[in-house]
């Protein structure tokens, strides 16, 4: 039967104690995000569908019957809204996300069909020119957002939509910079078809 001495156990732990050493080669550091998604997605997976329920779930309609308010009046209604609410601020987080393309390669933006709206890669150039402006929009969207958070923990119709309306702002401001630049048309009718020249 082997017995070890007292040498070979100190070899041994030498030998296990060498693995352990500071000064052995170090793996490449990971990246604090690997985004998969491109901004588009976000935006038609995230950003699009719970900001278009957060302005639709308060409205005013006339009918032949008089007016009918639409707004959050149960526990039920507010909880839903506030989770739109989240989504949309930490969505902002997911924009600002460095190295997140603009469209995969090979696809083209959900809106490419109107007139005005840049290409994936002029976008992207743009962002990568002034970055710090893009993720001070990404901020001013998840601010808004937070103010819709706020008004909805305050139940309260009037501010939330207000902060609806910030929420449109925030947006907007962002597409003018960056995705329809050259658009010299008024805000609400900037991003929208152009109409046809003779």
């Amino acid at each position: 039967m082997f017995k070890p001495t007292l040498s070979a156990l100190a070899l041994l732990a030498a030998i296990g104690l060498a693995g352990c050493r500071d000064d052995a080669p170090k793996a490449a550091a990971e990246p604090a995000f690997r985004p998969t998604a491109s901004v588009q997605e976000i935006m038609q997976s995230i950003v699009d569908p719970s900001a278009d329920a957060l302005w639709e779930s308060v409205s005013s309609t006339v009918t032949a019957k008089g007016v009918e308010d639409k707004q959050p009046r149960t526990d039920e209604d507010w909880s839903a809204v506030r989770h739109l609410a989240i989504q949309l601020a930490e969505a902002a987080n997911l924009l600002a996300v460095e190295g997140r393309p603009i469209a995969h390669p090979g696809k083209q933006l959900e809106d490419a069909h109107v007139a005005g709206i840049l290409k994936p890669e002029e976008i992207g150039a743009l962002i990568g020119k002034d970055r710090p402006r893009f993720v001070a929009h990404a901020r001013h969207l998840q601010q808004a957002a937070e103010e819709a958070l706020a008004a909805i923990d305050a139940r309260s119709v009037e501010r939330f939509t207000i902060a609806g309306g910030a929420i449109d702002q925030a947006c907007e401001a962002c597409h003018r910079v960056f995705w329809y630049p050259n658009d010299k048309r008024p805000p609400e009718l900037a991003g929208t078809p152009a109409p046809a020249t003779k």
